[in-house]
């Protein structure tokens, strides 16, 4: 049975019923309803940050799995790079050494790859940039396997070609010197002959007779053959391929002519004392790749051990250049 309120009215000196207006009635459900909402939302809130669903809960699950395997295949990355890095060294400092071939850079095997601090990063990577960044360095392994692919099909094909290989590299003196008495200036600073200072010597004199044969030092073809006014005279310089020329200066009579196939040991010219010589010798360069190098080096083909130490010796002595 409902309960009735009844209230004392002063006015009226009686008890009368007590009568809630329709709008009081109003604004009192109103009020449980948005205390209940507020409460719901905060409860809700609640549940979710700390009590996930079922659902949450295999999301989660999936997400740590998903981490764990990229730390693994992380792991597995590092290791194909650490391989790919001791392949690229030694075909730089062992294989193309060997075969005086130029290193590959790195910019062709993709070797930059940004550095990063992978806790800090998975930490905050979704799903779909742990993957990406996976598909990154695979695609990076990829480009430099490649390279190094490339590198070992040239490397094989030096093998194959290592008799032309020394075939073209420089090995004997460009005159005949088998008592060494024609070595007259080594490589180095030497006394420039006309003005009498101290000059870089990019080659070395042989002196000997007007009309001595002068010789190939390796196999190759014929580049240049005439007086070009640099000096040098009437002069030959002989492309060996591999990075390697090889110049004869101050000719009496030229053999050859540009285009020429010369072979180690063919004559292409006679001494004589052409362009900026004081007497008849020949004067001769070894280059590499654009680079003077010692001559001396490259008479290991017609010389005993003895001998070369005797030249070597010789050609380290301090003197007057001839041109």
């Amino acid at each position: 049975m409902k309960k009735i309120k009844y209230y004392y009215n002063t006015n009226t000196l009686r008890y009368e019923k007590l009568e809630t207006p329709l709008h009081v009635k109003l604004l009192r459900v109103f009020g449980f309803i948005s205390a209940a909402i507020v409460t719901s939302v905060i409860i809700v809130s609640v549940a979710y940050k700390y009590f996930p669903s079922s659902n949450e809960k295999r999301l989660m699950q999936y997400n740590e799995q998903l981490q764990e395997r990229y730390w693994v295949l992380d792991e597995q990355v590092a290791k194909m790079q650490q391989r790919m890095t001791q392949l690229e060294e030694r075909d730089n400092d062992i294989y193309r050494t060997i075969f005086e071939a130029n290193p590959i850079p790195d910019s062709m095997r993709a070797k930059e790859m940004a550095q990063q601090k992978e806790n800090e990063m998975v930490a905050s990577m979704t799903n779909y940039e742990l993957e990406n960044s996976i598909v990154r360095s695979l695609h990076n392994l990829e480009n430099r396997m490649g390279a190094q692919e490339k590198s070992y099909v040239e490397i094989t094909s030096f093998i194959k070609n290592k008799e032309q290989l020394l075939a073209c590299t420089p090995a004997i003196q460009p005159v005949s010197n088998s008592d060494l008495k024609r070595l007259a200036s080594g490589f180095g600073y030497r006394i420039d002959p006309v003005y009498k200072t101290v000059k870089m010597h990019a080659g070395l004199d042989f002196a000997a007779p007007q009309g001595t044969p002068i010789y190939a030092t390796a196999n190759g073809s014929v580049k240049v053959a005439g007086n070009l006014g640099n000096g040098y005279g009437n002069h030959v310089v002989l492309n060996h391929g591999y990075g390697y020329e090889t110049l004869y200066g101050h000719m009496y009579r030229i053999k050859v002519k540009p285009g020429d196939k010369i072979k180690r040991g063919e004559i292409i010219g006679w001494v004589g004392s052409t362009g900026k010589s004081t007497g008849p010798h020949c004067h001769y360069e070894v280059h590499k790749n654009g680079r003077h190098l010692d001559p001396v080096y490259f008479f290991y083909n017609d010389l005993s051990p003895e001998q070369y130490d005797r030249l070597l010796k010789m050609s380290s002595s301090s003197n007057q250049s001839f041109d």
